[in-house]
């Protein structure tokens, strides 16, 4: 006899559907009171940085890569930064074209930086003359661009960033910056006079959809302070939407609140996808366009089109959002790089934008072939197949769908014509045509009866792989309804066949 046995040699399967399986989770919000209901349909926003730092536009003493963070990583000193307010002056800014091109992209908000870290804000600022009024440009950015969203039907939203290098209240300092002291700085006082900013900027704009914070990870921030800055802010503006930014229960880049706790409404991954998403919970995706957020002339890593477009899939098919960044020249133009995949991924929106907008995530796990978006249709669901790679059969399996196919089509075809269908035992089988519409991501929807009921391949439970003596073996908990049948001599489990309802010896 051989002293040791592989356990998948001898346990067969078989999995029986009887019921539909649980539906999938929703996402909540800390806060009952906010209006997250257009956030969760929107699925796709820009996001713009623009400030002082578009005037070097990334180069200072020969180096050619820095971004927003100029004046920091340069160690500028603030009379030095001071002096690209009166170079600022972006005579060919048009906010109605700014907005155009973020619609025609399928974009639903728009968030930008009213203030970043460098302190300077783009709107008439009270407490301060380190804003836009200062400028020979004289004008309020955010009330052209907020009154032009108003205007076009996209929701306004502002970044706004608790750290202040500028401010002389703020504090810490930068340990580089020794022609400042801290002697007279209340960090109090800084606080308060952000609470200023932000009432002008909930007030006095209309109606302002989120307010995107960051720049909270110093010491002088935690998460009484931030509890108390939201709580101020929904007094002000009860239904704003609030990211988890604003205290200082951030878990790393990652954007997720350590422990789950935190002030604010969804998280905030930053220039990454989460592997599976964080089911119940509401994240959104911040990303660049190439490597840095603001205006970097020399920043020719530009992601593709095709790229950003199976990004938008790939966060949507996992329950977030996608922020999508562009910054502005010191003009007050996007940078022609930005503008082209705008408009390429418009013109895939335009054919494919339902299978984004007002979605939920996959209830599949994995999809071989792509990812799966999903939406509540009068009598059952809507599931959107995100197809990355054409399969050469012609046919695509959508694995242990066990639901009644209503119709299959695909939505680059304009006349919506059914494809055939056929359920199969491993589930169904759509005959595809033979060339695929669009190379980078071609949607197929497919109409089903009811909640999906998908059933994936049994999970065994064991402490061991190998053995040689008596083990417990289980399974994973199915789905409700389902039951799994075995057989120990390696034929094919039947309906009579054993019930696993137990641990089998």
């Amino acid at each position: 006899m051989r002293p040791s046995l592989l356990l998948h040699t001898f346990v067969a399967l078989l999995v029986i559907v009887l019921a539909a399986p649980l539906a999938p989770l929703r996402a909540q919000s800390p806060s009952p009171k906010t209006n997250m209901a257009w956030w969760r349909d929107a699925r796709f926003g820009l996001f713009i940085h623009w400030g002082l730092y578009a005037v070097p536009a990334g180069s200072w003493n020969g180096r050619t890569d820095y971004g927003e963070w100029i004046r920091f990583s340069a160690q500028i000193p603030l009379k030095t930064y001071d002096g690209f307010v009166p170079r600022f002056n972006p005579t060919k800014f048009d906010p109605a074209s700014w907005v155009r091109m973020a619609k025609a992209a399928g974009m639903k908000y728009i968030v930008i930086t009213s203030k970043h870290h460098d302190g300077f804000a783009l709107f008439d600022a009270p407490g301060t003359d380190f804003d836009v009024m200062s400028t020979p440009f004289k004008r309020d950015i955010m009330r052209e661009l907020s009154d032009e969203c108003h205007k076009q039907g996209m929701r306004i939203c502002w970044y706004y960033s608790i750290m202040d290098w500028h401010h002389p209240d703020y504090l810490p300092r930068r340990t580089w910056e020794t022609d400042r002291d801290t002697v007279d700085a209340r960090f109090d006082r800084y606080v308060a006079y952000m609470k200023e900013h932000l009432r002008t900027l909930v007030t006095k704009y209309g109606d302002i959809g989120i307010l995107w914070f960051d720049g909270e990870w110093e010491s002088t921030w935690n998460m009484t302070r931030g509890a108390d800055l939201a709580k101020f802010v929904r007094s002000v503006a009860p239904h704003i939407i609030i990211n988890n930014r604003v205290d200082g229960g951030r878990a790393g880049m990652q954007g997720f609140s350590a422990g789950g706790v935190s002030a604010g409404d969804y998280g905030t991954p930053e220039q990454e996808i989460p592997a599976t998403g964080l089911p119940g919970v509401d994240w959104e995706t911040c990303m660049t366009m190439n490597d840095h957020w603001g205006y970097n002339d020399h920043d020719t890593a530009w992601k593709s089109s095709k790229d950003l477009l199976r990004m938008l899939a790939d966060i949507a098919s996992k329950g977030g959002n996608y922020l999508l960044n562009i910054g502005p020249r010191a003009d007050g133009t996007f940078p022609p790089e930005s503008i082209e995949r705008l408009a390429a991924i418009g013109a895939w929106m335009k054919i494919n934008g339902e299978a984004i907008h007002r979605t939920t995530a996959s209830p599949f796990s994995t999809l071989p072939f792509g990812r799966c978006t999903q939406k509540t249709v009068k009598g059952g669901t809507r599931l959107y197949f995100h197809i990355f790679d054409w399969p050469a059969t012609g046919q695509i399996l959508l694995p242990g769908l066990t639901n009644k196919v209503r119709k299959a089509s695909l939505l680059a075809n304009p006349a919506h014509t059914a494809l055939p269908v056929r359920a199969t035992d491993e589930g169904i089988m759509v005959t595809l045509p033979a060339a695929s519409p669009d190379a980078i991501n071609t949607v197929l929807a497919v109409d089903i009866t009811g909640a999906p009921a998908i059933i994936t391949a049994p999970q065994i439970l064991a402490s061991a792989d190998i053995f040689c003596d008596t083990l417990h073996v289980s399974l994973a908990p199915q789905p409700a309804g389902v039951t799994t049948r075995y057989t120990l001599d390696g034929t094919s489990p039947v309906l009579s066949s054993a019930a696993a309802t137990t641990p089998v010896i």
